[in-house]
């Protein structure tokens, strides 16, 4: 159940302002009067549940009340929640998780009554119960479809997203992504995000300026949930943040997609591996649009800071040399993504040199080389302990789902690593087995991982060991059949 106590993570640099709440020139219309039509505690109810539909009726009446009160004080005055109203919005809040009630809010036109309000709200935390009411509303199907229906509703939320206040843009990117996420309404939502440009803008000003972890967690999925449902949407907003001309109307900078995601990643970097996560998936899903690469391929842009933060992740938060070789299990969303969108940052042609100069290059190639020693070691010892061949289907798809994650992973470091090594020189080599990156424990899974596809980079490494370490080179022709004569590669 969602938390509906006021937030007090304060640490967002936005203060709580009514200047951007949406108007509409009328206060909202009150319920439909069907109070007295039946009696008895029983009609009451609402369906199989134990909430009055009295209680709940007097309540919509109250809210009315309440920003009818509001606005006959000053206009530019910011106005608080008493604290019995409160209690009781947010027991509505609550209910609204119940489908009979959701159904019930929906056939007294609650969001029509809600929309009213926060049209006229200028109380922060009014609005923020208002729009959550309408995310656990939405939550089922049915209603969802009569709200994605009501295009004021849409064209006022989407227009909440440039609200200052962090606890309101919560609830309405968690009402937005419940929307998209559901096929019936999705496409109706993608195309009201298309035609209201400032979705863009809004979403990059709270990835690339807020502290507030849930609010940052939270963007990131509904961006990355748009990206990955509307490849057009992903790629004009790709577009749209690098031109030439990088100034908006006012002198106001335009934040990029990528520098955006770029900027919440970091925020997230320690607090949230979960909603780092989100952000490395959206950060691949730029790399597979031609607009993304072109964006990040850009000489001292957004794509070189963002390969020193990934090689970081990888290198200093990710299986390490003191893990046990199981971490790969629990890290491999991380690696996978990190590793997929470092490839494609390598294969940019401008800065190709430019990596492989970096601090973080030889670090990058050790952990890769342990990624697949760890992988080698897991599969030797789950080959001692055989398991039972009788479990339950579930548990089968599970584990297959799992190992298909971690085939990615293997994949995804083999072709980005036999990419590497083929660029590698003889004082790379001699470098990676001075600082005990390349030993026989890393090498040997590495080599027996990229034969026999990539046999020319393994061979071009084991040319390399013959000046660098001859003792390491004799060990792997011994283990594999590799010529002593690198083919050419280039």
């Amino acid at each position: 159940m969602e938390d509906h106590s006021a937030d007090d993570d304060n640490s967002s640099i936005w203060s709580s302002s009514p200047a951007n709440s949406p108007v509409m020139d009328r206060n909202p219309s009150p319920p439909p009067d069907k109070e007295g039509e039946q009696g008895g505690e029983e009609v009451d109810a609402i369906g199989e549940t134990v909430y009055s539909k009295h209680w709940l009726f007097s309540t919509l009446t109250r809210l009315i009340q309440i920003v009818s009160e509001q606005n006959m004080g000053d206009s530019d005055a910011q106005m608080q929640l008493p604290e019995e109203d409160e209690d009781d919005l947010c027991k509505i809040w609550d209910m609204a998780m119940d489908k009979d009630v959701a159904g019930f809010l929906q056939e007294f036109k609650a969001a029509d009554i809600l929309l009213g309000v926060i049209a006229k709200s200028r109380c922060p935390r009014l609005t923020e119960i208002c729009v959550g009411i309408l995310g656990n509303i939405a939550c089922f199907p049915e209603t969802c479809l009569t709200l994605s229906q009501n295009n004021d509703l849409g064209v006022v939320l989407l227009l909440l997203l440039g609200d200052t206040d962090p606890p309101t843009l919560l609830e309405t990117t968690r009402l937005l992504l419940t929307c998209v996420s559901q096929s019936d309404v999705s496409s109706l939502w993608l195309e009201r995000i298309r035609q209201q440009t400032s979705v863009c803008s809004s979403l990059c000003f709270i990835m690339w300026s807020s502290t507030n972890i849930d609010l940052l967690v939270k963007v990131g999925e509904l961006v990355d949930k748009l990206f990955d449902l509307d490849e057009e949407l992903m790629k004009t907003w790709v577009t749209a943040g690098s031109q030439p001309s990088d100034e908006e109307e006012g002198g106001e900078r335009r934040l990029g997609v990528a520098s955006s995601l770029l900027e919440a990643a970091k925020q997230l970097r320690s607090e949230s591996p979960e909603g780092l996560k989100v952000y490395l998936h959206a950060l691949q899903l730029l790399t597979t649009i031609h607009q993304g690469i072109e964006t990040l391929a850009v000489a001292g842009g957004t794509g070189q800071v963002l390969w020193s933060f990934l090689c970081e992740v990888v290198c200093e938060d990710l299986c390490q040399p003191d893990d046990p070789p199981l971490v790969l299990q629990e890290e491999k969303i991380l690696l996978v993504h990190a590793l997929a969108v470092l490839s494609v940052l390598y294969s940019c042609q401008d800065q190709e040199q430019e990596h492989s100069k970096a601090d973080t290059f030889l670090p990058l190639v050790g952990s890769m080389l342990r990624v697949l020693q760890y992988h080698r070691e897991c599969q030797v010892s789950s080959g001692h302990g055989q398991k039972k061949k009788e479990e339950e289907e579930e548990v089968e798809e599970e584990v297959e789902e799992v190992d298909e994650q971690l085939r990615a992973l293997i994949q995804t470091t083999v072709e980005f690593l036999s990419d590497i090594i083929t660029d590698l020189t003889k004082d790379a080599v001699s470098e990676l087995v001075r600082r005990g990156y390349l030993t026989e424990k890393t090498c040997l899974p590495a080599v027996g991982s990229m034969l026999p596809q990539f046999s020319p980079a393994v061979q071009h490494l084991v040319f390399m060991l013959s000046e660098a370490d001859p003792k390491l080179a004799d060990t792997v022709r011994k283990e594999f059949p590799v010529s002593h004569s690198p083919k050419l590669i280039h």
